[in-house]
């Protein structure tokens, strides 16, 4: 019998592919009077950690399930959730770090990848006195990309096909790979789609794209103008930085300077001090 000969996954040569999700948790003080049942005295929050896509986006097309790791004096404290929503809700009166590790769909034929979060219950900042008296919400979450470079054809196939027609799950239709490749490479392999673009990537038909909304939302603060924003902040910062270097250096020659004269005053050979570069 001729053993049977088994064929590696073509992969996209050149290809770099990026799906934006947030992480991070959600908790609030148990109301005293309306406490659930069934729980330790001690607890004083119920709080959530979670996986989401951009603005509720649907992210199980890539992500098959999330494992989340909790303190260990939880009961069944690995959690695994197999099915969107990817989260988990549990009540407790302590802060801990919560590993949080992806697997994705099989197609994807990629290693999962873990991510930590620090679980937030208290509010920090000048406004935190108020923040506890309204017994506000404390939100803690983090905007990641996940880069899957040099996908698989099929998961290519998965990533870039749009939603099939009333199919909850988000999965792709089947879809030629030539047409996929041919219509989202120049969009996804070195960056964001045309912003003009933004109002057609809701996911209701066509290709899907890894574009983040242009608007934030009450929900979520996550999207182009945010984005903007805080380049224009970094570009500041940078100019800032520069200027504060270039002063320096003007100070450093001064300071030569003057040791050169000091040095001509002694009798010193002058050019030997180091001028900054």
């Amino acid at each position: 019998m001729t053993p049977r000969k088994i064929t590696k996954p073509v992969r996209c040569k050149g290809v770099s592919i990026y799906r934006p999700f947030v992480y991070g948790s959600t908790a609030k003080p148990l109301d005293p009077l309306n406490r659930p049942p069934n729980i330790s005295a001690e607890h004083t929050h119920q709080w959530t950690v979670y996986v989401r896509g951009i603005d509720g986006e649907d992210i199980s097309y890539w992500l098959k399930k999330v494992q989340f790791k909790l303190h260990e004096t939880y009961t069944n404290s690995l959690r695994t959730i197999e099915a969107p929503p990817f989260e988990v809700t549990e009540t407790g009166w302590g802060e801990f770090e919560v590993s949080i590790k992806l697997y994705f769909v099989g197609e994807a034929n990629e290693k999962a990848q873990t991510l930590w979060h620090a679980l937030k219950l208290h509010p920090y900042g000048p406004h935190a006195d108020a923040q506890r008296e309204r017994r506000d919400p404390v939100i803690a979450q983090n905007y990641e990309e996940i880069i899957f470079n040099e996908p698989v054809e099929a998961f290519y196939e998965t990533l870039t096909s749009g939603p099939v027609p009333g199919n909850q799950t988000g999965r792709a239709a089947g879809k030629s790979f030539a047409s996929s490749k041919g219509s989202k490479q120049s969009t996804l392999v070195k960056g964001r789609a045309n912003n003009n673009n933004n109002n057609n990537n809701n996911n209701s038909g066509g290709e899907r794209s890894a574009e983040i909304p242009y608007a934030e939302t009450a929900e979520n603060p996550f999207c182009q103008k945010t984005e903007g924003k805080e380049l224009d902040r970094l570009n500041e910062a940078i100019k800032t930085v520069e200027g504060m270097v270039k002063e320096e250096r003007r100070r450093l020659e001064e300071r030569e300077t003057v040791l050169d004269g000091f040095r001509r005053a002694d009798g010193v050979e002058v050019g030997v001090g180091v001028k900054a570069q």
